[in-house]
């Protein structure tokens, strides 16, 4: 049975487009079955000042554990251009981000992974591209739909959908 692996994508730096169709390529050559594509959001940095974001919400089937799944993102954002991993949330601009937000239905932590992902429920320009495509999905922790979770979101920031889509 293939693990169904939920990602969001996105990147502040140079040809954003590119960059995102760049990663749901590599994604589906190295990782699974690209299934699911949210549209591409657009939001300011988050935690630090620089250019937008462009963000999309991803769904791939895989037969890699989660800590694989880390290791080959890793190496994804690096093919594409990232020079540096953000360290203890002192963020910067970067061509590409990978973050993994779900993993089946699992929960998962150690030293360098949290499935989900810690931060969705506060993230509007997260939980907005996840409700686009698994609204009903529940958060294994929370334990309320993605739905809810931006229904409850306090975040503030603009998120804004753009005419582009992969």
């Amino acid at each position: 049975m293939k693990n169904k692996l939920t990602l969001l994508i996105g990147g502040n730096v140079g040809d954003k487009l590119f960059y995102l169709q760049k990663t749901v390529d590599l994604l589906s050559e190295k990782l699974g079955d690209v299934i699911k594509t949210s549209s591409i959001y657009e939001t300011a940095a988050w935690g630090f000042e620089s250019d937008d974001f462009y963000n999309m919400a991803v769904v791939v089937e895989t037969n890699h554990t989660p800590t694989d799944c880390l290791c080959i993102t890793q190496s994804i954002e690096f093919e594409i251009g990232r020079k540096e991993k953000s360290i203890d949330g002192n963020y910067s601009a970067r061509c590409m981000d990978i973050d993994l937000m779900f993993y089946n239905d699992i929960t998962f932590h150690d030293d360098r992974l949290s499935i989900p992902h810690l931060k969705i429920q506060e993230r509007k320009f997260v939980l907005i591209p996840l409700n686009e495509i698994m609204n009903q999905y529940i958060h294994p922790k929370e334990e309320k739909t993605i739905s809810e979770l931006l229904s409850e979101c306090s975040d503030q920031s603009e998120v804004k959908k753009i005419n582009e889509h992969i």
